[in-house]
């Protein structure tokens, strides 16, 4: 069976052979002939591609010459932009410095104007003269006016008398700072009264300096008032009195005062209370050693009695009761000189208290003074500073006098409790020393 389907199907094998080889040979051709189609065409791309790259670089060569001559043509313009602009920034400044300059000579004239004008001075004010012109005519103008001002001179003249009369006489200029006034009525150093005018300065005796500026033979030494202008008037100095001052301090000036005369009293009756407790210390002490020593130990308290005074109490206390033991007598010493230490410091603490209160009131009216001189900034403002700093000068018035009350009080006070200290220790020391020496004369 195997054998005839084989035999059914080996032609048709063979015929499938053929036709595969015939058809085998026919797409060879075809592909050789196609290869030979590409393979020309390669050739005319390679050809063409060559042809296409020498081309562009030709053109990149011309491209590149164009560039380099652009760079060059760029360099040279910005060089040219640049200095051009150096150019034009140093004309710029130019013409700005002569805009300055030209404001500053406007300036300098408008000042010079305004500062020559008070004098009866004008400068030329027309476009036909230059501002170098202008400023060489105030410059010359101004010369010869500082010489007239800085040179001594004499101009027939009027001033004020310190009691308001206006007097005729001649005005001595110290360049166009001071000035002197010589009449018949006064003479003296002068002070601006305001608008143009003088008056007689009564802060300084200097009639003789002015006679003698007068006649042109000043001394080595004189005395000057020196003014900025003549348009404002100066006060005159008034000496203050201890009134005014006390005035100044309003109440509280009046109390710090008050208590100053109380620890003034005080002081006064607290030094004579001293007086009298070291009165006769040493004699009282040297009469009772002498009986001691000479063997009349019963007689030294009469001799005594007479005598008065805080040691004088205290030793006869002690001899009173020296013949008891030791340690009783001391007690009673002790006890005595407590008893008189209330009459020794007396006054003493007030007078302390009172030193130390008087600066706090000072400081209480300071505040207060301060207190009203800001009320017045509030209201009128600060525009005027001899408001101000008389407000301020009358608020620390009080300041002054309390520390001018508490310094003498401090100081005093403490030296009077030194001395009421000495006064104790010396009572201690002299009734002990009689003790002792009873005890040693007592056999």
């Amino acid at each position: 069976m195997k054998a005839m389907i084989m035999k059914l199907f080996l032609p048709i094998f063979v015929l499938f052979a053929l036709v595969s080889a015939a058809h085998a040979g026919e797409l060879e051709r075809a592909y050789q002939k196609e290869y030979a189609f590409l393979k020309a065409q390669k050739a005319e791309l390679e050809k063409r591609l060559e042809s296409d790259t020498l081309q562009q670089e030709k053109e990149l060569a011309l491209t590149k010459e164009k560039v380099e001559a652009l760079q060059s043509a760029l360099l040279d313009i910005s060089k040219e932009a640049k200095e051009k602009g150096d150019r034009l920034e140093k004309l710029t400044k130019a013409l700005a410095d002569k805009e300055d300059n030209s404001g500053l000579v406007g300036n300098v004239l408008n000042q010079a104007r305004l500062t020559l004008e008070p004098y009866g001075i004008k400068l030329a004010d027309d476009n036909k003269t230059s501002d170098v012109e202008k400023i060489a005519q105030a410059l010359s103008v101004s010369t010869k006016l500082y010489g007239e001002l800085s040179s001594l001179r004499n101009e027939k003249g009027e001033f004020y008398l310190p009691d308001g009369k206006k007097v005729q006489g001649d005005i001595v200029k110290v360049g166009n700072v001071a000035a002197y006034g010589i009449s018949k009525e006064a003479a003296g150093a002068l002070a601006p009264a305001g608008n143009g005018a003088y008056k007689l300065w009564n802060a300084v005796g200097s009639s003789d300096d002015a006679k003698a500026i007068y006649a042109k033979k000043p001394g080595n030494t004189i005395d000057i008032f020196v003014y900025e202008n003549l348009d404002k008037e100066v006060e005159y100095v008034n000496e203050k009195t201890f009134a005014d001052t006390l005035e100044a301090g309003g109440i509280i000036g009046y109390i710090i005062f008050t208590l100053g005369l109380f620890g003034l009293a005080l002081l006064g009756l607290r030094v004579m209370k001293l007086m009298k407790a070291s009165s006769n210390v040493n004699e009282i002490t040297q009469i009772v050693i002498d009986k001691v020593e000479s063997g009349k130990k019963h007689e030294a308290l009469e001799a005594i009695k007479g005598y008065e005074g805080s040691t004088a109490r205290v030793i006869k206390s002690a001899l009173r009761n020296i013949d008891r033991d030791r340690e009783h007598v001391e007690d009673v010493i002790m006890e005595n000189i407590l008893n008189e230490s209330t009459q020794i410091d007396r006054f003493g603490s007030f007078v302390l208290v009172i030193a130390a209160v008087a600066p706090l009131m000072g400081l209480l009216g300071t505040v207060t003074g301060m207190i009203e001189t800001f009320d017045v900034i509030t209201e009128f403002g600060t525009g005027d500073p001899k408001l101000l700093s008389g407000g301020i000068s009358a608020a620390l018035v009080t300041t002054m006098q309390g520390l001018i009350v508490a310094i003498p009080l401090l100081l005093i006070g403490n030296l009077l409790s030194g001395w009421a200290q000495g006064i104790k220790d010396s009572m201690e020391q002299n009734a002990l020393h009689i003790v002792n020496l009873y005890e040693k004369y007592r056999g």
